[in-house]
């Protein structure tokens, strides 16, 4: 989990310095606007979320001090998801019921779950192989993970004309390539809620966001270097490539203990099963 743990650490403390530059959070990934409108308290708010980031995400990086600072960014990143929780209630209210608002406001919800998600994960790898937390977050955490590549998936369909423009022009075929990564997302977040090659599914969503940050996000941050949402697209994906990897090792790590024994079958529906089918379907 090493390699995943150190993109997700060093993703956060890259988020926080992006606060605490700016004096504000970045509106597409932490809406704090929905709840506080007084300017200079959401300066305030701001840097003390980026402090609050920095320290986590640094914590995570030794092994004495991990399990503080996944239970900090699990703390951060639930406040990130609450506030687009409350995006539906101003979004409904202000457009109406329509579809592309919905998904709108699930996209952003859904890239802040998968980072609470991995944070959990992470806390969890730091209990007792037999505790009640080894058997409960790994099962959410696959929805958590699983559910928002699909989300990503469909809204890179509906939307497919937007996400063509932004292909880079040398690489031509936008369309394409705009539908190709809808249709890639969606298979991979089935393989991560089945459980059916699930740990391929999460190295090679890894390798995509990858692949899709140096591409694509990256570029423009030359062009607009004092673009907070510009940089803030660039950075988020490095914690999600981390939540990836994360789930994928503890995946592997966890079917090795079913294995060897020193974690005891369990009966179907729960994780211990999980992972064991997964080692029969890999045979």
């Amino acid at each position: 989990m090493k390699i995943g743990v150190w993109f997700y650490g060093l993703g956060t403390v890259l988020t926080g310095i992006l606060n605490i530059a700016w004096g504000e959070f970045d509106a597409s990934h932490q809406p704090i606007k929905a709840l506080v409108t007084n300017v200079a308290a959401q300066h305030i708010l701001a840097y003390i979320a980026g402090m609050w980031l920095i320290a986590a995400g640094l914590a995570m990086l030794w092994r004495r001090s991990e399990k503080i600072g996944a239970a900090a960014s699990a703390i951060i990143y639930s406040i990130f998801v609450a506030l687009w929780l409350t995006r539906y209630y101003a979004g409904i209210h202000t457009l109406g019921w329509r579809i592309d608002v919905i998904l709108g406001v699930s996209f952003g919800l859904a890239q802040q779950l998968m980072l609470v998600a991995a944070a959990a994960l992470i806390y969890v790898s730091t209990t007792s192989p037999d505790s009640l937390l080894q058997k409960r977050v790994p099962i959410a955490a696959r929805w958590m993970l699983g559910l928002p590549p699909i989300l990503f998936g469909l809204f890179h369909l509906i939307g497919i004309r937007v996400f063509a423009t932004i292909v880079p022009q040398w690489m031509g075929f936008g369309y394409f390539w705009a539908g190709l990564t809808g249709v890639a997302f969606i298979l991979a977040g089935l393989a991560i809620c089945s459980g059916i090659r699930d740990v391929l599914a999460l190295r090679l969503l890894a390798l995509m966001l990858l692949l899709f940050d140096g591409l694509v996000e990256m570029p423009p941050i030359f062009i607009r270097l004092h673009d907070q949402p510009t940089w803030g697209a660039a950075v988020y994906n490095l914690p999600a490539i981390g939540a990836c990897w994360i789930f994928a090792e503890f995946l592997v790590s966890r079917a090795g203990l079913v294995r060897t024994g020193d974690v005891p079958e369990a009966p179907s529906g729960s994780y211990q099963f999980d992972v064991a089918r997964y080692k029969t379907m890999k045979s």
